[in-house]
């Protein structure tokens, strides 16, 4: 869509402010995220002001969350250089900026690729769960040419010692290999029965199970429709 004009970003900025909710902030700052607008509201607000790539830079630029979430609703993710995707991936400092960054922006660009190859051997865990969603990513959707195998193999020596957020992703990559390759299922089902991730991980009723096990056999019975 084409760029708007008039917007500013100290207008965004107070529009947001105006927002703010502490009743927000606080349950958010339990899963560690710091903004305080109703997402709802904030895509309400994207929806207005439709694609605008400059004043998405400018946004992301305030360090703000609210604001940098905004910045992804309206960006336009082809328009970004895997250096500056790094870099901001790197400065994505709260989980659902980390997330949306990654699910809106960086799967939709053309450096994809790249970033997930040097993403995903990053030092650091953070970085590295990039590497492993956008691996997770090709597993679902362009699986030629990845070691499936081979990622079985990583996930098994190094998920259950995994930090957090890295563990995650890799556990997501382990039930989409189940899911989605047969040939590799008993394996993907056995080592989630070993390392015992997130198998009591609470799970709120009509919702499916983190753990590896009970999602791809869940996953495989919808789909197959047993």
């Amino acid at each position: 869509m084409a760029e708007t004009t008039g917007t500013t970003v100290a207008e965004v900025m107070a529009e947001l402010a105006g927002l703010a909710d502490p009743k927000i902030r606080a349950v958010n700052e339990k899963h560690g995220d710091d903004h305080a607008v109703n997402l709802g509201k904030l895509r309400a607000i994207a929806k207005r002001l439709k694609t605008r790539q400059e004043l998405a830079r400018e946004l992301w630029a305030t360090g703000d969350s609210a604001a940098r979430l905004l910045a992804l609703l309206i960006c336009r993710p082809k328009d970004f250089g895997r250096a500056e995707l790094d870099a901001m991936l790197r400065e994505a400092r709260t989980p659902k900026t980390h997330d949306w960054l990654v699910n809106y922006v960086v799967k939709k660009s053309p450096h994809a690729d790249e970033l997930r190859l040097a993403w995903f051997a990053d030092p650091d865990p953070v970085v590295a769960s990039a590497g492993w969603a956008l691996t997770t990513e090709r597993v679902a959707k362009k699986p030629a040419g990845l070691d499936l195998a081979g990622l079985l193999d990583v996930i098994e020596a190094d998920m259950k010692g995994a930090p957090e957020r890295l563990q995650w992703a890799m556990n997501h990559c382990l039930a989409q290999i189940g899911i989605d390759h047969a040939e590799h299922r008993a394996r993907a089902v056995g080592i989630g029965e070993r390392l015992q991730v997130l198998k009591d991980y609470p799970t709120s009723p009509g919702c499916t199970s983190p753990f590896a096990p009970v999602w791809i056999s869940e996953m495989v019975r919808r789909r197959d429709g047993a």
